[in-house]
């Protein structure tokens, strides 16, 4: 029986290093970066939860399966903002996994999250791997959220995955987007050229 998941993410950060709010930036296809990013999780799975800062307004046109999570702490850091989303959706989610995916990844194929999402399980983390580098997204099974739960400051889930290495599973694809990350325009497709 296949392992239930839901999604979470990560959109509370402040753009600092692109000069603006980077999720409202428009990408060749259409769509914003923040659309993009939440694309392949509302094509796979029926529940993600997004997480914004506390002032934020609400995106137009999200997909029907994105729940909304605002929370003051976010403007602590990556990991309050990681803890106040896990707890809320323990409360609210019977899923025995968490998919934690970051709001400027738009690049992350389909078949990298359905190969994460196949070995999932409670008591497993699974990540990607790309030339032997570790990337995004990680799935955490249920056993870790707790954890999760507990982060602080600016420190990412990287602690709860080192905390837990024999629980790792990690996933060699051949998908350079679980590496690729948008943090300054310069990094958006085709700014080489330009």
């Amino acid at each position: 029986m296949a392992c239930t998941a839901v999604a979470l993410v990560l959109a509370a950060g402040r753009s600092q290093r692109f000069g603006g709010d980077k999720r409202h930036h428009p990408l060749g296809n259409g769509q914003t970066l923040l659309q993009t990013s939440l694309t392949l999780p509302c094509t796979q799975l029926d529940e993600v939860w997004l997480a914004l800062r506390e002032d934020d307004p609400i995106p137009p046109e999200l997909p029907r399966q994105v729940r909304i999570l605002q929370s003051s702490s976010s403007r602590l850091g990556l990991g309050h903002s990681i803890a106040a989303s896990v707890a809320r959706i323990s409360q609210a989610s019977d899923a025995q996994a968490l998919v934690l995916l970051l709001g400027d990844m738009p690049f992350i194929q389909p078949a990298t999250l359905a190969a994460l999402l196949a070995d999932a399980q409670s008591q497993r983390i699974c990540r990607p791997a790309y030339h032997g580098t570790p990337g995004h997204p990680v799935v955490f099974g249920r056993a870790f959220w707790a954890e999760l739960a507990q982060l602080q400051g600016d420190q990412g889930a990287r602690v709860v995955v080192q905390a837990n290495r024999s629980a790792v599973h990690t996933i060699a694809v051949d998908d350079p987007g679980v590496l690729r990350d948008i943090d300054r325009p310069s990094d958006l497709p085709g700014a080489d050229t330009v």
